[in-house]
């Protein structure tokens, strides 16, 4: 039986995507799960997995192709089965002819830019005339924003396709040969080139991987198209480091629970998005349309050995801190050994970073493009602090210390409201009331 591998739904607002690579070719085996090929779009990149093991019989989408979600994308099937398209593949065909004895068949390469099926979806954008780069979502709305006419820019990404970069160097470089802007917010600035710096002995010179290059777009994105500012508290943890020693083991061997610190914070964090929804909101891309979300999808920052990634717990208002804490875990581990599904990585509403799991005291988030808020936790440190006793006297102690900082776009989120924000997780943490929550 064969299975069609579609374009999936990454983000309830993304309507397409672009086939920016192939990861297997026509002919090749491939596992249930293992990804297949990259995809782009204005929010994400990121893999596609296959959704069944088999054989890939067909590619019905070549790379460069902009396709609506739900598109047939390729086709997984067993060796000789014929397609549901208009012929059969050239592997299939191989595998009927007889092969030279002791030489192994060698399966037929696929074409360069197979032609999309005539039935589902369409590939956005195909006109007769068109060039045969279409460009990605994320492409043609930086050449919106700049008013860039995409058919005069030299690409320089695969296959000659046409690159953020590109847009903005053109952006930057020739404004002559702009088309006219479209209306709406006004356009970020376009980035400086970076000076080449000489090698010196024993220097290299290397591209940036691909997940690379595509956290320093967003990032930069993140910072040219919102005002950003941070606010910082500190907070004494002290009850909720001694809460989880106490219980941490217990909950290892009775339940096979990991209880982290992280998601003590998590839990806070919710709670206070819950009592402020501005930090859970979002400003829609004209700039004046605001969205305020009724679940809290959580983002959680990985580091992974391929670059931060953020998968989504999603709904996490429904969970308590057990149900956080195993949430948290499984997809950090799902993310960290590649298996993480692409509809995962998408549709978060407010990020949790723990910038102290190295060791950093603080530092300054930058917020991920499209959320209005994100918290970074710092490492708990014990160090002596001025307490007050419930006689009201003063004496120095020794308490378990955490700072907390808030990244905001201040285009929606006021000082006052962060401050706000802050301290109902400073409270609610300094409390350490969480036992109904573990028990």
């Amino acid at each position: 039986m064969n299975v069609d591998v579609t374009m999936p739904q990454l983000g309830e607002t993304v309507a397409e995507g672009t086939v920016t690579r192939w990861l297997k070719k026509v002919g090749d085996l491939v596992a249930d799960q293992e990804p297949l090929l990259e995809i782009s779009t204005d929010k994400v990149d990121t893999e596609v997995p296959s959704p069944a093991a088999g054989t890939l019989l067909e590619i019905v989408v070549g790379e460069d192709s902009t396709v609506s979600v739900g598109a047939v994308l390729a086709v997984i099937g067993s060796a000789g089965a014929a397609t549901g398209g208009g012929g059969t593949p050239a592997a299939a065909e191989a595998d009927d002819a007889p092969s030279a004895p002791g030489s192994p068949p060698s399966p037929a390469p696929a074409p360069e830019q197979p032609a999309a099926r005539t039935s589902g979806p369409a590939v956005a954008d195909r006109v007769e005339g068109a060039p045969r780069h279409v460009h990605s979502p994320r492409v043609r709305r930086l050449a919106r924003e700049h008013g860039i006419a995409l058919d005069a820019v030299a690409g320089t990404g695969p296959h000659g396709r046409v690159t953020p970069v590109d847009v903005e160097r053109a952006a930057a470089a020739a404004p002559g040969m702009a088309a006219a802007p479209a209306p709406g917010p006004a356009a970020a600035p376009a980035r400086p080139a970076t000076p080449s710096v000489p090698l010196g002995a024993g220097d290299r010179r290397e591209p940036m991987s691909r997940l690379r290059s595509v956290v320093a777009e967003r990032m930069m994105t993140s910072l040219h198209t919102s005002a950003q500012l941070t606010s910082v508290v500190e907070v004494d943890v002290t009850r909720v480091v001694e809460l989880r020693r106490e219980v941490a083991a217990d909950l290892r061997d009775r339940l096979g629970v990991r209880l982290t610190l992280t998601a003590f914070f998590a839990k806070a964090a919710v709670e206070a998005l819950r009592a402020h929804p501005v930090l859970n909101s979002s400003i829609e891309p004209d700039g004046a349309t605001v969205v305020t979300r009724a679940g809290v999808h959580l983002g959680v920052a990985v580091d992974t050995d391929k670059g931060l990634m953020v998968p989504v717990v999603r709904d996490a208002q429904d969970l308590n801190v057990l149900g956080l804490s195993r949430r948290i875990e499984d997809v950090a581990a799902r993310t960290r050994g590649g298996t993480i599904g692409p509809d995962e990585l998408a549709g978060g509403t407010f990020t949790l970073t723990n910038t102290g799991s190295r060791g950093a005291l603080w530092d300054t988030p930058i917020l991920v493009p499209g959320q209005v808020g994100i918290l970074g936790t710092g490492a708990v440190v014990e160090r002596p602090v001025v307490v007050r006793r419930p006689d009201g006297e003063r004496v120095i102690a020794i308490r378990s210390m955490a700072h907390l900082a808030l990244t905001y776009d201040h285009r929606l989120v006021d000082g006052a409201d962060a401050a706000r924000f802050l301290t109902t997780i400073k409270e609610r943490l300094e409390a350490g009331r969480f036992e109904t929550e573990i028990a």
